[in-house]
């Protein structure tokens, strides 16, 4: 058991006369903040990560897009209704479209080539494909290379802040029961 002096949260208070001679409470500085040492886990990542060839990132992020591809392709989602699954659970306990709905029928249709009817689905990932695909391959060219082989596509603050604006307003216009919105269902 600790005594009342020797608990760690329990300090002695010092006093001190503030300038008009009131006596004020201080307390000493806390201890400095002692990092814990990494988990057996976090020592056992680290060395992965700094033991892993510069491709593997980008290696990594393209096979999880190629299983996203191959399901995309397999199971058809154009073909599906609000209530079949996969569904958006959003949709499917609100009746509301989500900022994402309809982002996979577009994904579909832009493997197919069909761009209007994917703008039709979600145009704001349409508008989106070409800057994250180009932000990829410029970030991949930079690992593998060690070098900046394309220049970075930088978001300013602002840009991003404008785009989610845009992508909030998309949300809510999109559910909007009258025309010309009506158009923005999925």
């Amino acid at each position: 058991m600790y005594r009342e002096n020797d608990r760690p949260h329990s300090q002695i208070p010092e006093v001190a006369m503030t300038p008009i001679g009131e006596q004020a409470v201080t307390y000493p500085a806390p201890p400095p903040y002692v990092v814990p040492e990494p988990s057996r886990f976090s020592r056992f990542v680290l060395r992965v990560v700094e033991r892993s060839p510069a491709w593997a990132a980008p290696a990594a992020i393209a096979t999880c897009f190629a299983g996203a591809v191959g399901y995309v392709m397999i199971s058809d989602p154009t073909t599906s209704g609000a209530y079949s699954a996969p569904t958006c659970l959003l949709k499917l306990t609100t009746g509301f479209d989500c900022p994402g709905c309809g982002g996979t029928r577009a994904f579909w249709y832009l493997l197919h080539g069909n761009l209007p009817q994917a703008a039709r689905n979600h145009a704001l990932f349409v508008f989106a494909v070409p800057f994250l695909v180009y932000m990829y391959v410029a970030w991949s060219a930079k690992l593998v290379a060690k070098r900046e082989v394309l220049p970075a596509f930088r978001l300013s603050p602002t840009t991003l802040a404008v785009f989610l604006a845009v992508w909030f307003v998309f949300s809510v216009l999109r559910n909007l029961p009258w025309a010309p919105f009506t158009w923005l269902y999925v």
